[in-house]
């Protein structure tokens, strides 16, 4: 049964480049309802956003029509520790509550999934039940950051600093999800998953 009340609460997370928003998707394709962190932020500190006024007092010449100007806060808090310590100390509390709100609106679904990019390095493994890891070999990693748009070596160094490696991240999972394959693989492995949870659960 589920430390949190009748759900079962999945952690999803990955280093970056693993496919986590990819295997997102697929969780929701079959039916897990799904509380993405990252994109609960995007809509706090996007237009009209709830944070938009604490991240310019706090970060001036950050944010603008369109929203928190990325780069610019970026370049506020990229290598700065307190200034980043700042940052989560506005956005994290907020998340929390769209957390809380969703919980509510899906009380009645057996499992959830959170979506949580920094699930270890920033003690989420307590709020859920199981961790699911996705991973792949780091040259394939490698090999999708530096092919995102403005990503450099340098970037994708100092975010690997800040992550938990995957191999760490693969020995504390109760679920890996290989994301090396193809894309029906992944979502086999991902249909596997969830059929076995709902069993372990009907069991109970």
């Amino acid at each position: 049964m589920s430390t949190f009340g009748h759900h079962l609460i999945l952690g999803l997370t990955g280093s970056i480049g693993m496919g986590k928003s990819t295997v997102a998707r697929m969780f929701e394709d079959e039916g897990v309802p799904v509380f993405d962190a990252d994109a609960a932020v995007h809509v706090l500190q996007g237009p009209g956003g709830a944070l938009l006024d604490a991240i310019e007092a706090e970060f001036p010449e950050s944010t603008g029509p369109g929203g928190v100007d990325r780069v610019r806060l970026g370049e506020q808090v990229f290598k700065d520790p307190e200034a980043l310590a700042r940052l989560e100390g506005i956005v994290h509390p907020a998340v929390a509550e769209l957390r809380s709100e969703f919980l509510l609106e899906h009380a009645g679904a057996p499992i959830l999934l959170f979506d949580i990019p920094l699930l270890f390095e920033k003690g989420g493994e307590k709020r859920v039940d199981q961790i699911v890891v996705v991973s792949a070999p780091a040259e394939i990693q490698r090999q999708r950051v530096l092919g995102r748009p403005g990503m450099t070596a340098e970037k994708f160094a100092h975010i690997l600093s800040l992550q938990v490696p995957d191999a760490d991240k693969r020995a504390r999972a109760d679920h890996v999800i290989d994301t090396s394959g193809s894309l029906d693989e992944t979502r086999q492995a991902v249909r596997e998953l969830v059929a076995q949870l709902k069993r372990s659960r009907a069991a109970d």
